[in-house]
């Protein structure tokens, strides 16, 4: 069995750029969107647009790029989609950040009916979307990884396997705590080499070449924050969910992480001041923001 024909549903910052590079490279792509308004720069990539109800028809695979869990559960659970399908088996993609309970409770859902589901999280931002350099992390079934894996090398720099449902959301979920732990001691970090006399572009320097680098110091400070660009591509209020979802898990799972709590209580204070349209490198600065 082979992926030819695949479906994207959501056509924002992450879902255009999969779309197009599924397109270019070789794919037959569909997509939907809230929006119309995307249905020119789709024609314009390649992508025929299409209804919710063509797509989860016609699809080989599908690749969700959806705020929520309830999203991708809506899409899934469709009155008269995927689990009414019988003609052949498809691989639902989801790529957005979800909890681990909802896709393993999809996964067994879609299983009932000889589908399947992967909750493949990714990293690399609108431009890695674009570029199909993206890092995807996958849970699932190692047959559902294997029959997508075309799909996911088109999207992806690495695709990793890290086990099974619900796996690929609990390492994103870890990833973005730790980014957004990062982004708040690398901003206090840099305000204490600026009052004590060292800029912090020097700091940096040093820095990335000391044990205390991290992608927000090699990356995202010269990029978006020291240019005052603030133009990642990700949002404030999509980093405070996933923020949530990661304390959730932890209270879930009998985990105390007082630390990353006490990052969280700041991303979650300065939401009047650093708002969720925001872009979320902003939160390198929040010190006059009166956050805790």
């Amino acid at each position: 069995m082979t992926i030819e024909t695949i479906g994207v549903i959501g056509l924002g910052n992450m879902g255009f750029g999969m779309a197009a590079t599924l397109a270019g490279k070789g794919f037959r792509v569909s997509a939907t969107d809230i929006s119309d308004a995307r249905a020119q720069a789709a024609a314009d990539a390649g992508i025929r647009f299409t209804t919710l109800a063509d797509l989860l028809a016609t699809s080989d695979a599908i690749v969700c790029s959806l705020p929520l869990a309830r999203d991708v559960e809506a899409v899934v659970t469709t009155p008269g989609g995927l689990l009414d399908r019988r003609d052949r088996k498809v691989v639902v993609i989801d790529t957005s950040t979800s909890d681990p309970g909802t896709s393993r409770r999809l996964a067994e859902r879609l299983a009932t009916v000889g589908h399947g589901l992967l909750d493949a999280p990714v990293s690399g931002g609108p431009s890695g979307a674009a570029q199909g350099t993206l890092t995807m992390m996958v849970g699932g079934s190692e047959a559902d990884f294997a029959l997508a894996l075309p799909v996911l090398s088109a999207m992806s720099a690495k695709a990793i396997h890290v086990g099974p449902s619900g796996a690929g959301n609990i390492a994103k979920l870890v990833n973005n705590l730790l980014v957004a732990a990062h982004l708040v001691t690398m901003g206090e970090a840099m305000r204490l080499a600026e009052g004590a006399g060292l800029s912090a572009q020097e700091a940096i320097a040093v820095v990335n070449t000391a044990s205390g680098r991290s992608a927000v110091s090699e990356v995202m400070f010269p990029r978006w924050i020291l240019t005052n660009s603030f133009d990642s591509g990700f949002s404030a209020g999509l980093m405070r969910k996933d923020v949530r979802l990661a304390l959730e898990l932890a209270s879930e799972s009998a985990v105390d992480l007082p630390l990353c709590a006490h990052a969280g209580d700041i991303w979650g204070a300065t939401r009047d001041t650093i708002p969720d349209t925001a872009d979320f490198t902003r939160m390198a600065d929040y010190r006059t923001k009166d956050a805790v």
